[in-house]
């Protein structure tokens, strides 16, 4: 069987780091940790798992030391993960699987992100993103920060999903991407169409939202992003509008990221649930059924499986029961039940049903 090695960059990860070697430790040949400059007990707690632990001096860059990681690597395929990612029991198993089988061809092996999780263990937020990929092919990291991995090749969609465990660290927003961001621009420093959008994250995460606005669109203007980061931003611009109060933008931008692809069933929902508001549950009502075309389908890109399943079935349950179409609410109503039976939107429309008797 083809070896595997994983190679993480940490700092700083005493609450979270064994839980992830835990969940794989079993499952690759070497585990190689680069450490940043940790003050906790990061490092003791990896060298319960590993003795190949290498100091790197942080240099505001997260794809140098994701590249020195990888060149610590001696196994046929390198995996990568951060501290605050576990492989759930059901995913070993499925990477077990996977490898058992795994050929010489392979390249990459891609799977989901599962960034949050609702009360019962179903992803609230999910895309795929490369996790393996063969050393010999000499990947590299690209971007000082939200840094994306260079590959090309065969490449294996897996159904395996990598899992984000929140911890209490992250609950703390911190600045430290905006500061590097913000000591480029004060260093004259020209930024990619890609820093664009995520410097307009940042600021917008800090509520600079007429600062993360201007980047948007400059970002938007360049016509050199990514068609998945293009959509964000025009949701992202939308959500800036709304925060200021400006609701037509914010219907404007929504509209706008028709031009980059088929409507996607959140924009369906966030403009069906403008008209909802509005009052005009029609029209409300005719962007929910357009969200369902998705429904059992694969989104690409990023992935919220709320607005292909319960939500829109709620929001069609108040728009029909609005119009007075009791019968085609209730059979909105039942198919949200099917997905979220335990939602309190459900639950409150399930009991007003029951009282209707019907």
């Amino acid at each position: 069987m083809h070896s595997i090695s994983l190679c993480m960059i940490v700092k700083n990860e005493e609450e979270v780091l064994a839980g992830c070697l835990e969940s794989v430790q079993d499952l690759v040949d070497e585990i190689i940790i680069v450490d940043t400059g940790s003050t906790d007990k990061t490092k003791e707690i990896a060298s319960r798992f590993t003795s190949q632990i290498f100091d790197f001096e942080w240099i505001n860059d997260f794809s140098a030391a994701r590249n020195y990681s990888f060149s610590k690597a001696s196994s046929d395929y390198i995996m990568w993960l951060d501290a605050d990612d576990v492989l759930l029991p059901e995913d070993q198993a499925a990477l077990r699987d996977l490898w058992s089988g795994i050929n010489d061809e392979v390249d990459v092996v891609s799977m989901y992100y599962h960034t949050a999780l609702d009360e019962a263990g179903r992803p609230l937020f999910l895309y795929r993103r490369n996790r393996i990929v063969k050393r010999s092919k000499n990947f590299r990291w690209r971007g000082a920060v939200h840094e994306y991995l260079e590959f090309g090749g065969n490449i294996v969609a897996s159904e395996i999903a990598v899992t984000h465990r929140k911890s209490e660290k992250s609950h703390i927003l911190s600045d430290r991407n905006l500061r590097i961001y913000e000591s480029y621009v004060a260093s004259g420093r020209e930024l990619t169409p890609r820093d664009m959008f995520y410097y307009a994250n940042e600021l917008k995460d800090h509520g600079k939202l007429e600062q993360a606005k201007s980047y948007y669109m400059d970002f938007l203007r360049s016509k050199q992003g990514w068609v998945e980061d293009n959509i964000r931003a025009c949701q992202y611009l939308a959500d800036c509008c709304k925060a200021t109060g400006d609701k037509e933008a914010y219907r404007m931008h929504l509209f706008r990221s028709f031009q980059y692809d088929r409507p996607r069933p959140e924009f369906c929902c966030f403009i069906g649930d403008f008209f909802t508001e509005e009052q005009n549950y029609d029209a409300g009502a005719y962007w929910y059924r357009q969200a369902l075309d998705y429904e059992g389908k694969e989104l690409p890109g990023f992935s919220v499986p709320a607005y292909t399943t319960w939500y829109p079935y709620v929001q069609l349950t108040l728009c029909y029961s609005r119009l007075g179409l009791m019968e085609q609410a209730k059979s909105a109503h039942l198919q949200a039940v099917s997905y979220h039976p335990d939602h309190p939107s459900v639950q409150h429309n399930a009991a007003f049903f029951e009282k209707l008797r019907l």
